[in-house]
């Protein structure tokens, strides 16, 4: 799994000019789903995700994580994560997971935030043309890919 995280005062997701959801300060997530990720991968990210330690504390470090700011997050499936450039200018979308496998996986990794949350959180949904807005609240984005922990 990959996962592109930025922090944000603000995010939302719409689907056919209706908000899916919204959040205020927290992290807007877009995540990228193969077909060998499994509930390992789940597990091993969404720990790290929720104590991540990238909101400031009273003296301005980046030393406080989403569950110490009772932070919210917007969780967005997004396949083209998975591109691969390396021929041409077309990128290839081979490793992206397809829906029969990469549904239950995001599905999971909802349900393994909300338990880790204590709380519901936003989604996008599967498959959806989708216009995500957001501000970045640093700037701070942070790449994470779950065959990467070393």
């Amino acid at each position: 799994m990959i996962v592109v995280i930025q922090r944000v005062s603000e995010a939302s997701v719409k689907i056919d000019d209706q908000i899916k959801a919204q959040i205020g300060i927290g992290l807007l997530i877009l995540i990228g789903i193969e077909e060998t990720d499994g509930d390992d991968d789940i597990s091993w990210l969404s720990n790290k995700i929720l104590n991540l330690r990238i909101f400031p504390d009273e003296n301005e470090v980046m030393n406080k994580s989403l569950l110490d700011v009772h932070g919210h997050i917007l969780l967005i499936s997004q396949f083209t994560l998975h591109a691969s450039t390396k021929k041409g200018n077309r990128p290839s979308y081979i490793k992206a997971a397809k829906a029969d496998c990469a549904i239950p996986l995001y599905e999971q990794m909802i349900q393994t935030l909300e338990s880790g949350l204590g709380k519901k959180i936003g989604t996008g949904e599967f498959g959806a043309d989708m216009k995500v807005s957001l501000i970045n609240d640093g700037p701070v984005t942070i790449l994470i890919d779950s065959k990467n922990r070393v």
